[in-house]
């Protein structure tokens, strides 16, 4: 009995670090993707229009990750949606920052 409450425990930590793992490299563009706004927003690179619209897409990311989340895990395909959001949002952050606007 012991030995299966062990075994159940180290199983549990196990997947919560599976779990977590999953998430960080997610969590950390998307983390990078705001601040790149922000630091647009500071130096006048997008006006205020623009950063609206990236928080927009920044606000829809969010929903699909918890959506995705919703069941605890994070399958290779939706992890690849994601992914795939993540990339074309941070072309847009690139364009618009670089379309030659000022705020």
């Amino acid at each position: 009995m012991k030995t299966l409450s062990i075994f159940l425990a180290a199983t549990a930590v196990i997947v919560m670090n599976v779990t977590v793992a999953d998430a960080r490299p997610i969590e950390l563009r998307e983390h990078r993707q705001e601040m790149r706004i922000h630091q647009g927003v500071r130096r006048g690179d997008l006006t205020r229009m623009e950063a609206r619209r990236l928080q927009r897409g920044e606000r829809r990311l969010d929903r699909a990750e918890a959506f995705a989340w919703r069941d605890g895990r994070l399958s290779p395909g939706e992890r690849h949606r994601l992914n795939r959001m993540l990339d074309r949002q941070s072309r847009r952050i690139h364009r618009l920052r670089h379309n030659g606007r000022c705020a």
